[in-house]
This record gives structure tokens, sequence and C-alpha cells, in this order.
């Protein structure tokens, strides 16, 4: 058994699309970053590398090649997990956090763990929780994202 953990954070933008886990989220504004900013899928995605001892995200799709403008994030988690396959691992459960003053997460938790889920072929627990006013979360700035992969 492996385990890797990921990170991610992106601040709020205007004229973006909220996007995480895949799933578009409605809300006044998005994320900013070279791809979609899908913190959720980013957090995963260095979680996979990160128990597999792969390097991470921006090894493989750095914000400095233009081909990832705009990148579908889940696409790019979609290449990491058939990566972590066929370097022999199996993917046991992914558990994530979203840190996220709003837009509240509950109305879209299981879209989310559906498509996730189904990109990752193995269980996902998605979960949300808020910055209680502290921090860039907190001033609802931007949002952060946390996971945590087993592999076997």
């Amino acid at each position: 058994m492996r385990t890797g953990i990921g990170v991610d954070s992106h601040r709020f933008a205007p004229g973006r699309r909220l996007i995480l886990g895949g799933v578009e989220i409605p809300y006044e504004q998005g994320l900013a970053g070279h791809s979609d900013a899908d913190v959720l899928a980013h957090a995963i995605t260095d979680a996979l590398l990160g128990a597999a001892g792969m390097g991470d995200i921006g090894q493989l799709f750095p914000d400095t090649d233009p081909r990832w403008e705009g990148a579908d994030s889940l696409a790019l988690l979609h290449d990491v997990v058939a990566r972590v396959r066929d370097a022999g691992y199996a993917i046991e459960h992914v558990d994530a956090t979203v840190m996220m003053e709003r837009p509240k997460l509950a109305p879209h938790r299981d879209a989310i763990g559906a498509a996730l889920a189904e990109v990752l072929g193995s269980s996902v627990n998605v979960k949300a929780t808020t910055g209680e006013g502290m921090g860039f979360v907190g001033r609802g700035e931007g949002v952060a994202a946390l996971a945590v992969a087993t592999l076997a």
C-alpha cells in the first residue's frame, strides 16, 4: 500500500467558469489558472502522482506549456490514472476536501463524486469545509483542495 497527498489552490477570477471535480458549479466567477483551474482534480492528480512516486502535476503539465492552456483537468486526471495503472498500481480510494466559503458544495457533491469515480475507477469521498472567515478561503478570495490517495 502507498499513500500520497495533493494540495492545490486558486483565486477567484471574473469571466471564468467554476469547475470542481469536473463539474461546472453555477457561480458569479470561476478560478484563475492556466487550465480550467479545477483545484479538486489538481489535488487528486498530485495525490496519485505522489503515491506512485511519479512527481507532480507541474512536471507533467507545466503552466508554461501552451498545450495545457484551458485544459480540461478531468482529462489530465484521466491521463495520470492511466500512468499510475501502467506503473502497476491499483487505485484503492481517494479522500478529498474542498475548502471554500461559497458557493455551497453540498448540492453538487453527488455529481462531483460520480464524475471523479468514473475517471478513477475507485471509491472517492468528497467533503467540503469553509475557512470560518479566516485566510484567503475565509475571505472568499479563492478555493483550496486537499486529497489523499491510497494505491495498492
